[in-house]
């Protein structure tokens, strides 16, 4: 195992420097490439070695950090599950990468900033899973956060991608200090940071400061995640990133905020109060919920994305705060389906989030932009491209019998299985949660409508959609690999939920799963609340296909091929103005959550000059700006402002002032000092 964790180090090292280095831009390009494909594979290899052998791996260099007890790092299964997913995701988003990058050789972004950071991001968001310590886990976090930063400056130039960059940069440092915060409690008993002694004097810790260390925890690592409302910096970021880092961001870094809670939560702490777990599934149902809310209004397609990663974090947070709530009344089978549930969602949605990055970016290197209501008609110029991103559509839409399917399906029965809690007004808000679940599939399988018609579907809107082409075979081969891991985590999850299950057994007591297969075709949750098989969907589904030419067969109906105009109500010679737009399909539903949404409206007419009988022009503006910009963020940035430059006053110019200010706090410490 030490091999292959040196191997992963000197590949991303060497990926790396092959950016700094620079020389021929195709050259350095696929170094880059081959360095996080390379690191990838060997971090996979490692995590798949530990899960697979039980057996954690562990290497230290106290020297390297002589405070906190120096660098150590330690993989046990949680890590290497987690590790397993980076390199899912990364594997497939370096290949693209290789010729995605190609379109940055114009000069409009640094090739060698965006390579170089690509690489040292990935490996410290591998090392933050092998973290065994406070401070090296708080360095290596710090270090994923300040990568993926650069990253999404990739394009510097574009105002909205500054913009983008200081929101990112706010609340991943905001996240900071919550963390330091929580590890600062946990640690005050100990006088060590290492995880082992967290855990064994957790017991001894006064429930005051568990639960404050818990909240600071779960604020730290949601707004890594993304949790509503502090996944605003999500839909900002994440459009500006290159796409293949954008399915990065989304797909894996984000999970990084529920690797740190379930860490945190359930290994660290060993559980807690019931709230505990009622908070976390409270936060994922309203986070899912708006989440895909905020998705359907959306034109742009790397924010329609971008909102339904705080939608998938939501369900995510279902099943880990199910599971907490079990754990609590020791009903430790239920509480690890739970916590498998929510596990597979994260691997699942590494995969289809990917792969719909992936395809979104495809379609803006052939169309040149992200606006859906310029696009239509791709499906005949980007065939490829649009039957992978098909295939993530509905996987993120939860249709059997894809990936999507098994996992919200898990956190679903999970929650079914509420009932056996004994407290009643517990046991009350698991079908509430069942019911907001339910509604946000629903919606979600309509956005994903709207996303896959709308932009690949009937005539193209704009010249740049009817001359589209398609992406080069390093890119479509990137979203091969996921749509292939999208199709097999969904037909034979009977290869995943025992791993699972032995990825969780011992963790806050947790028992080896009891949800298993029977002869690997029908998956059956504890005490037999509820049982399917996604492996007899794809075989029904196959056979439905395989039926319909054969009755044709059969019947001897003719193969001819006639083509023929489809009805267009009575119209002769049909254009792209007669087509749906992205606004259309959403604004019955915008009518429906109007309470939610409330947008604002602005209609101008201009008159002719000469009568007002005469209309000359009607402008019609319908916006939508989420209430927690209007209500949260916006009065805290004026308030900052304000306070800002009242304290900017104090800047005089004047050393003789300063060193007032400097004597007179000397002199209140002193007098704090002397009482207290």
């Amino acid at each position: 195992m030490q091999a292959l964790f040196l191997a992963m180090f000197v590949a991303y090292a060497i990926g790396a420097l092959a950016a700094l280095a620079g020389g021929r831009k195709s050259l350095g390009r696929g170094l880059v490439a081959l360095g996080g494909i390379a690191g990838a594979g060997a971090g996979l290899a490692l995590g798949a070695t530990v899960i697979a052998t039980g057996i954690p791996f562990a290497l230290s260099f106290p020297e390297l950090l002589p405070l906190g007890g120096g660098l150590a790092l330690r993989l046990d299964s949680l890590g290497a599950f987690f590790l397993v997913v980076i390199g899912i995701g990364a594997i497939p988003a370096a290949i693209y990468g290789a010729s995605y990058s190609a379109a940055y050789e114009d000069g409009r972004a640094s090739l060698r900033l965006l390579g170089t950071m690509f690489n040292l991001f990935l490996l410290t968001m591998s090392l933050v899973t092998l973290a065994d310590n406070v401070l090296t886990f708080l360095l290596m976090w710090e270090g994923m956060s300040l990568t993926s930063y650069f990253l999404v400056m990739t394009e510097a130039g574009e105002e909205s991608t500054r913009n983008a960059g200081l929101w990112y940069i706010g609340m991943t440092h905001a996240g900071l200090v919550m963390l330091l915060a929580a590890f600062l409690l946990l640690t005050a008993g100990t006088g060590s940071g290492s995880f082992a002694d967290l855990r064994a004097s957790a017991a001894s810790l006064s429930a005051g400061v568990r639960d404050a260390a818990f909240v600071l925890a779960f604020l730290g690592f949601g707004s890594k995640a993304g949790i509503v409302p502090l996944h605003v910096w999500l839909p900002r970021a994440h459009p500006a990133a290159p796409s293949h880092v954008s399915a990065l961001l989304s797909g894996v870094m984000i999970k990084m905020g529920v690797y740190g809670l379930v860490r945190v939560a359930l290994d660290l702490l060993g559980g807690g109060a019931t709230w505990w777990g009622g908070l976390v599934l409270g936060v994922g149902a309203v986070s899912a919920l708006l989440g895909v809310l905020y998705a359907l209004m959306e034109h742009d397609l790397k924010r329609l994305l971008a909102f339904h990663s705080v939608e998938n974090i939501g369900i995510i947070l279902i099943g880990i705060g199910a599971g907490l709530m079990f754990h609590r009344y020791g009903l430790m089978s239920l509480a690890a389906l739970g916590f498998i549930g929510g596990l597979y969602h994260v691997l699942n949605h590494a995969t289809f989030k990917g792969l719909l990055f992936l395809g979104a970016g495809s379609v803006l290197h052939g169309v040149h932009t992200r606006n859906m209501e310029q696009m239509g008609g791709l499906i005949k110029r980007m065939p490829w491209t649009a039957l992978f991103f098909l295939i993530g559509a509905a996987a993120i839409s939860a249709l059997p019998p894809l990936n999507g399917f098994v996992s919200e399906w898990l956190v679903f029965q999970s929650l079914l299985a509420g009932v056996n809690v004994p407290v009643p007004e517990v046991a009350v808000v698991m079908p509430v949660a069942v019911g907001l679940l339910a509604l946000t599939s629903g919606l979600a399988a309509a956005c994903f409508v709207k996303a896959f018609g709308i932009t690949f579907l009937a005539l193209p809107r704009s010249s740049e959609a009817a001359h589209a082409h398609e992406s080069p075979f390093l890119m479509r081969f990137g979203m091969g690999l996921l749509a292939l891991a999208c199709i097999g985590l969904g037909v034979a999850p009977g290869a995943v939920v025992p791993v699972l299950g032995r990825i969780l057994a011992g963790i806050g007591g947790l028992p080896d799963t009891r949800a298993e297969f029977t002869l690997s075709v029908f998956l059956q949750t504890p005490s037999v609340f509820g049982q399917m098989s996604p492996t007899l969907m794809a075989f029904g589904l196959l056979l439905l296909i395989a039926l319909a030419p054969s009755v044709l067969w059969l019947l001897r109906l003719t193969s001819e091929r006639r083509l023929s105009d489809s009805w267009g109500c009575g119209r002769v010679g049909q254009t792209a103005r007669m087509e749906y737009t992205a606004t259309a399909f959403a604004e019955p539903l915008k009518r429906v959550f109007a309470e939610i949404y409330r947008p604002m409206k602005e209609l101008t007419v201009d008159f002719h000059p000469e009568s007002k009988y005469f209309v000359q022009s009607i402008e019609y503006r319908n916006e939508i700006t989420p209430w927690f910009d209007q209500s949260l963020y916006r009065p805290f940035l004026q308030s900052a402002t304000f306070i800002a430059q009242q304290v900017r006053r104090l800047q005089a110019g004047s050393l003789h002032l300063y060193l007032l200010y400097i004597a007179i706090v000397l002199t209140l410490l002193l007098v704090v000092a002397r009482w207290f």
